[in-house]
């Protein structure tokens, strides 16, 4: 039959053999083209999985930022101390809360230091089946001195972590959960509080720098070690005096006159009338005595309106104030102080030698060094030491500071002691109410207390009759009508007593051998500041 085998084009008519040639390799192309398009395909489709696969946030829901906190669920969670983080709970999976202090990332993994209160541990995520690259950086990126919860596994380490006080185990990350987050810009670096006097001088941070950002200087381990050791002079203090029959009282710091005479005193309007914050809870002591509770002690705030910008003053300072019944003479009680001070300087030897050696990293000092039982010398012989020192003054005349400083180093030099006890004052510089000396009323029954060569306790045999008390009163200019009740305190029968005042915050310094009594004071106040 004609015409069969052929091949027709889009015509209808017969194509040529060049035409059904060409046909032949378009389709061929088509072909490859398509098989190409479908390789491509299948390729992007693998390099899309592997992608999504790496991509993949496989620590999804063991990190972020909680919610705040508004009680709204109990967990059931322990949450360890970071000072409980020791080789004993090695690969135990534990739950901290704790302050970011410093992180650093590198690579795939971020090391960070939590600190709580003075203790610190260094923590480890580092990508891997369960940690995700996301969950790296976002660690890195929560602002040092956040609060974050971290779950982990505690690890033992071949190598000290000598920057840590947890120097033997590290936390190797499962969680981190941000509680709180801190600015991103903080106005003094912790590190930066935290470095030891004259490492560098540039960097060093000022006493006013400090007090302005109070809440972050109290959080170094420096200023935690230092308020763990007051709380312990001030714990030492109540259970030595309890244990001595002592009975805590609590005293009026809204008083109606000068406790201690003079100008020195804050004047408050009260209602209708004025009325004056306590400079010392002196004449309510010995009215509880004359009450008969005998010995009686108290902790509290004292107010000092001395204009006074020294290293060792404040305007407010806590005040440890005792005062005592005796038999037959004042130095029952300077023996029983003295034993008292042994006791306190015995108990931060040994119950905060963390502390203080912690302080001294930051401000090196000599050991505190003290006598068993307590050193104490007559005024004259101190008034000795110094004259043969070159000091030219009188032998009634009051000590100036540099003198009593002198004093405590030829002291020290003498007897190897930083605490010591000055008995016998002259009565012309002591307050209206101290006892005066039986055989020569140019002295009186009356000491002070020294610690590095500084004053920490003034004391004295205070006068309990009530005419002697007010011929003294007048002779020091008090307005009868305003002490009418705490002289006639002595008109029922009073025995006879002592006692002193101690300033806490300067104790703590000296015992620690630091050069500014703010460090010692949670809040200081003095004649230029108020705040924080």
């Amino acid at each position: 039959m004609e015409g069969q085998g052929e091949v027709l084009g889009p015509d209808g008519q017969p194509m040529s053999k060049k035409a059904l040639k060409k046909q032949q390799k378009d389709a061929e192309k088509a072909a490859k083209k398509a098989a190409y398009k479908q390789q491509n395909k299948e390729q992007q489709s693998q390099e899309d999985g592997a992608h999504e696969k790496e991509n993949e946030d496989v620590s999804e829901g063991r990190y972020g930022t909680l919610p705040l906190n508004q009680s709204q669920e109990k967990v059931q969670r322990k949450i360890y101390k970071i000072c409980e983080l020791t080789p004993e709970l090695a690969d135990k999976k534990v739950w901290v809360r704790a302050r970011l202090h410093t992180s650093r990332a590198k690579g795939k993994q971020c090391f960070f230091v939590l600190r709580q209160q003075k203790w610190t541990v260094q923590a480890l995520a580092a990508v891997g089946d369960r940690i995700s690259r996301q969950m790296v950086k976002f660690i890195a990126g929560v602002p040092k001195e956040s609060i974050v919860d971290v779950e982990g596994t505690v690890r033992g380490v071949g190598q000290k972590i000598e920057a840590c006080t947890q120097q033997d185990v590290e936390l190797h990350v499962d969680q981190v959960w941000v509680v709180s987050t801190a600015a991103q810009r903080l106005p003094l670096q912790i590190e930066d509080l935290t470095r030891p006097e004259g490492e560098n001088d540039l960097a060093t941070v000022n006493q006013d720098s400090r007090l302005d950002n109070r809440i972050l200087d109290l959080r170094t381990t420096t200023s935690q070690s230092i308020f763990r050791l007051e709380a312990g002079v001030c714990r030492l203090f109540r259970d030595i005096l309890t244990q001595n029959n002592f009975v805590e009282i609590h005293t009026p710091k809204i008083i109606p006159a000068a406790s201690e005479g003079g100008a020195n005193v804050f004047e408050v309007t009260y209602f209708k009338s004025k009325a004056y914050l306590a400079q010392s809870p002196q004449l309510y002591k010995q009215m509880a005595v004359c009450a008969e509770f005998d010995r009686v002690f108290t902790v509290g705030a004292v107010f000092r309106a001395e204009d006074s910008n020294t290293h060792r003053h404040l305007t407010e300072f806590v005040g440890l104030d005792l005062e005592m019944a005796f038999n037959f003479h004042y130095h029952e009680v300077v023996d029983l102080i003295g034993d008292m001070f042994v006791h306190i300087f015995k108990g931060l030897q040994t119950q905060y030698a963390e502390e203080i050696e912690m302080v001294h990293k930051q401000f090196p000092a000599e050991p505190f060094k003290f006598l068993e039982p307590s050193l104490r010398i007559d005024y004259a012989e101190g008034v000795a030491l110094l004259r043969e020192a070159g000091v030219e003054m009188e032998e009634d005349e009051d000590l100036s500071t540099p003198n009593e400083k002198l004093l405590g180093r030829l002291v020290k030099a003498k007897y190897d002691t930083d605490f010591f006890i000055l008995d016998k004052f002259p009565l012309a510089v002591r307050p209206f109410y101290t006892m005066p000396d039986p055989t020569n009323s140019k002295w009186s029954n009356s000491y002070d207390m020294f610690m590095r060569g500084e004053e920490i306790l003034s004391g004295a045999q205070r006068i309990h009759d009530p005419d002697f008390l007010t011929k003294r009163a007048l002779e020091h200019g008090c307005e009868l009508d305003k002490i009418k009740g705490y002289i006639d305190a002595f008109r029922y029968g009073a025995p006879p007593h002592a006692g002193g005042g101690i300033g806490l915050e300067r104790v703590t310094m000296l015992y620690l051998g630091l050069d500014n009594v703010r460090k010692t004071s949670l809040f200081p106040r003095d004649p230029k500041r108020v705040t924080p």
